[in-house]
């Protein structure tokens, strides 16, 4: 139990540190499309959440299995929510109708 607990605590440490060193290289214009892939990611995240609490047993595991699926959800839904602001910003914007050039016409 003590060995098994040591390793997954040292593949923990040794993905955040990879992590940290991933996401500092990448440039800050590219950040929300990054974002916008690990959604997808995270999707599967989910749905593997609510499988293991489809299957819990105890109290503990219930409650574990329900704040995996809230928070899954959060990071899903926010995530799709900073995309869709994201596609925002390159949508052309139609021009306004111009009623002062049409009332200096009429003139």
């Amino acid at each position: 139990m003590g060995n098994a607990l040591l390793q997954y605590a040292t593949i923990l440490v040794l993905t955040a540190f990879v992590g940290t060193e991933i996401i500092a290289k990448v440039p800050s214009i590219l950040h929300t499309p990054l974002m916008s892939g690990s959604n997808a990611i995270h999707g599967v995240i989910l749905v593997g959440s609510m499988l293991i609490l489809g299957s819990a047993n105890t109290n503990l595991e219930e409650v574990l299995g329900f704040l995996a699926v809230i928070l899954g959800t959060l990071n899903v839904v926010g995530g799709f929510v900073v995309t869709d602001r994201m596609l925002e910003m390159f949508k052309s914007k139609s021009p306004a109708p111009r009623k002062a050039q049409s009332e200096e016409v009429a003139q």
